[in-house]
């Protein structure tokens, strides 16, 4: 292995792991109500399967970056996501349990989706355009991702207002995300809402997500 090669390895477990600190906080979201045993389950499918989403979007990278207006959707789609996990909307206590394990799976894959349009061309740079260095990459990252979840699982647990926070770093990712749309970026350029963006992503969703479960706590 030359040092080139050694030094895109890194690169790439090094963004795959400041970046894993969003997917472990969707985990953690997405399965926090499951039973122990379902919990882990969701954790490891989910892991495995936004991993190898995230692949297939690293392929498809510079195709996807054409597209119109797929950050704005897709930060849009998160501001949904964020706000479903901080209130708990999608939750009904007459599913059954594999039902509520297979909705937190596709919960972790379709936010992982979402989240990640932007950050695989990084990965996609410093791979080179040598696909399996990518897949190395990430297949490593996987055992850190999951264990970081567990963690972050657990703090949440003992400090339910973690799940505001989590809720908010996404929200924000929802706010950068719709910020970097090429119509919003030529619309907004240079204004003070445009670099503000996240922030009242973050405000509005995090205040909206209080505002509504303290409604239905006074309704119970």
């Amino acid at each position: 292995m030359d040092l080139e090669f050694i030094l895109s390895i890194i690169m790439i477990i090094g963004i795959d792991l400041v970046l894993g600190g969003d997917n472990a906080i969707v985990i953690a979201l997405a399965c926090r109500n499951l039973p122990e045993k379902q919990r882990k389950k969701a954790i490891v499918f989910g892991t495995f399967l936004a991993v190898f989403c995230r692949i297939l979007l690293t392929v498809f990278a510079v195709f996807l970056l054409q597209v119109p207006f797929i950050t704005l959707v897709g930060g849009i789609f998160l501001v949904y996501i964020a706000f479903s996990l901080m209130t708990g909307v999608e939750e009904n206590p007459n599913v059954k349990s594999h039902h509520s394990l297979w909705r937190a799976i596709q919960t972790i894959v379709i936010a992982d989706l979402v989240m990640g349009i932007d950050n695989v061309i990084a990965i996609a740079g410093a791979a080179n355009g040598q696909i399996y260095l990518v897949i190395f990459g990430l297949i490593i990252s996987v055992p850190i991702i999951v264990w970081g979840s567990h963690l972050i699982l657990q703090f949440m647990n003992r400090y339910p207002f973690l799940i505001y926070a989590g809720g908010s770093i996404l929200a924000f990712t929802a706010g950068k995300m719709v910020a970097q749309e090429n119509v919003i970026q030529t619309t907004f350029q240079g204004l003070p809402i445009h670099t503000a963006f996240p922030y009242l992503f973050t405000a509005i969703i995090l205040f909206s997500a209080l505002y509504y479960n303290h409604m239905v706590s006074t309704h119970k």
